[in-house]
C-alpha cells in the first residue's frame, strides 16, 4: 500500500511521468508478469482456479494435511459453483455500496497529477460505508435474525464464481470503454497487445461521470465485503451449537481492525501504485472483488468446521505479534506521510534524509532506517497473526501468510525498479545505506 519514503510530494509509483495524454504510444513497451500473452492468461485462468481450490483443499469434509501422510478431503458437488441465486445477490452488494458511497457525505481530496497535468477529485466516504455496512449485518443478522448470513457460508463457492463474472464483465467494459476519445491512458497498459492490455488495465482511471469505479473498486466493495464475510462466518459457528471461539474472535477482530485503519486513511491510497500508475483492467477489478473477499476471508471459513483451542498463552501471543506488526505497519506509514506533508514537524525534523538531484529527500533514519519496505514487514506481520488461530494441524489457512509474502517480495522488486528509474544514482546511494529490504538482517 506504500512507497519507499521519499521525502517529496509525488508518489514514487510516478517514475517517468509520461509527457501529455498517453495514446499510441507503443515503442518499446516493458511487460510484466511474464507477459504479454502466456504470463497474463495464465494468471487470469489459474488464480480464480486457487479461489476454488481453496474451498476444496479446507471445508466441512476437512482440511488437507501434509503429514502424517498427505490427504485431501471430499469435493464439494460441481454443480454448486453457480446459481442464479448468488450472482444476483453479488451484484445486489455491489450496487449497495455504489449507492452508499453516492448517497453518503464524504471529504473531497485531489489525487496526484496525471500524465496530462490536472487532478481527479475523488469523494472518500469509505468508513461510513463499512459502518453503515456492518451496523446494518450485526442488527439483521445478529440481533434480529431476519438476515440469513449462515447463507454466506453455505454458497460460498457460486459466490466465488459470481464475483468472477462480475470482474471479468467490467474489466471488458472498462477495456472497451478505454477507447473513448478523450481517455487517459496508463503507461503499462497502453501496449497495442490487446490480451495484456485488457489484464493490465488500459485506461488509467475510468469514470462515469465523477464516479471514480478503480477507487471505488479498490476500497468499498471487496474489502467491506471481506468483514461481512468474517461477520458471516461468525454467525455459522455461533448458530452450530458451539458458541464463538476465541480463535474466530480473534480473526474477525484483526481483519476488521485491518480494514478499519485502510478506511480510516482512505486518502492515502491516493498516493499508492495502484491509483497513480496502473490502469484498471483484468488484475486489478479481480484483485479487488473477488480475491480479497474470498481468500482474505480463509481463515474465518475454515474455524467454522476446524476450530483449535487456544491457551491465555497462546492467545497473548498472537495478540502481542498483532500488536507489534501494527505498530511497525502504521509508525512507519505515519512517519513517511508526516515527513511528506511538513519535514519540519518535530516528529520528523531530527530524521536524517539522503538528498536526490530530483531536489526531493529519501528518509534513511527512523523506520526507513530499518529496511526500505518497513511497511510491508508490519503488514506482514500482522497477515501471520491472524493466520495463528487456525492452529498448525493443516498449512491451508496459511495460505494468506506465504502468498502474501510472495506478493511484497514482488512488490519490493517492482518498487526498486521505478525508483532506479526515478532517482537514479541516488537509489543506488540509498540502498548503500539502507541495506535490507524488509526483513532486518535476512532480506
Amino acid at each position: 500500500m506504500a512507497a519507499a519514503a521519499d521525502g517529496g510530494t509525488d508518489s514514487k509509483a510516478q517514475n517517468g511521468k509520461a509527457n501529455g495524454r498517453l495514446k499510441g504510444h507503443l515503442s518499446g513497451p516493458e511487460f510484466e508478469f511474464f507477459g504479454p500473452y502466456l504470463g497474463p492468461l495464465a494468471i487470469m485462468l489459474g488464480l480464480p482456479l486457487v479461489c476454488y481450490g481453496l474451498v476444496y483443499a479446507c471445508n466441512s469434509s476437512g482440511c488437507m494435511h501434509l503429514a502424517p501422510k498427505f490427504s485431501i478431503p471430499g469435493f464439494p458437488p460441481a454443480h454448486r459453483l453457480f446459481t442464479w441465486q448468488a450472482l444476483g445477490v453479488y451484484v445486489a452488494w455491489f450496487v449497495a455500496q455504489a449507492l452508499l458511497h453516492l448517497l453518503l457525505p464524504g471529504q473531497r481530496r485531489q489525487g496526484v497529477a496525471l500524465p496530462d497535468g490536472s487532478r481527479l477529485t475523488y469523494k472518500l466516504n469509505g468508513l461510513r460505508n463499512m459502518v453503515v455496512s456492518v451496523a446494518a449485518v450485526l442488527y439483521f443478522g445478529f440481533y434480529r435474525r431476519s438476515l440469513d448470513l449462515g447463507w454466506v457460508y453455505d454458497n460460498y463457492l457460486p459466490l466465488i464464481t459470481a464475483s468472477i463474472i462480475f470482474s471479468a464483465a467490467l474489466s471488458a467494459y472498462v477495456y472497451a470503454a478505454s477507447f473513448a476519445r478523450g481517455a487517459v491512458l496508463a503507461k503499462g497498459g497502453n501496449t497495442g497487445r490487446p490480451l495484456y492490455d485488457f489484464f493490465i488495465g488500459r485506461e488509467l482511471n475510468p469514470r462515469l461521470g465523477g464516479f471514480d469505479i478503480k477507487e471505488f473498486c479498490e476500497v468499498y466493495p471487496g474489502l467491506i465485503g471481506w468483514v461481512v464475510i468474517d461477520l458471516a462466518m461468525a454467525h455459522k459457528q455461533l448458530t452450530s451449537g458451539g458458541g464463538l471461539s476465541a480463535g474466530m474472535v480473534l480473526v474477525c477482530a484483526f481483519q476488521a481492525l485491518y480494514v478499519l485503519d485502510a478506511l480510516w486513511f482512505e486518502p492515502a491510497i491516493l498516493t499508492t501504485m495502484d491509483i497513480t500508475s496502473d490502469g484498471f483492467g483484468f488484475m486489478l477489478a479481480f484483485g479487488d472483488l473477488a480475491w480479497v473477499p474470498f481468500t482474505y476471508s480463509l481463515q474465518a471459513r475454515v474455524l467454522v468446521d476446524h476450530s483449535q483451542p487456544l491457551s491465555v498463552a497462546a492467545i497473548a501471543g498472537i495478540v502481542a505479534l498483532k500488536a507489534l506488526g501494527y505498530l511497525v505497519f502504521r509508525g512507519s506509514n505515519s512517519q513517511k506521510d508526516q515527513f511528506r506533508r511538513d519535514p519540519a514537524h518535530p516528529r520528523v525534523a531530527s530524521l536524517r534524509t539522503l538528498p536526490t538531484e530530483r531536489g526531493t529527500r529519501l528518509i534513511i533514519s527512523g523506520w526507513w532506517g530499518i529496511a526500505r519496505h518497513i511497511n510491508y514487514t508490519g503488514d506482514w506481520l500482522m497477515g501471520l497473526a491472524w493466520c495463528l488461530p487456525t492452529g498448525l494441524q493443516s498449512p491451508i489457512p496459511y495460505f494468506y501468510a506465504i502468498y502474501f509474502l510472495a506478493l511484497l517480495m514482488h512488490r519490493d522488486r517492482r518498487d526498486d525498479h521505478a525508483c532506479r528509474a526515478k532517482y537514479g544514482r541516488d537509489w543506488d546511494k540509498f540502498c548503500g545505506i539502507v541495506k535490507y529490504r524488509l526483513f532486518p538482517l535476512l532480506y
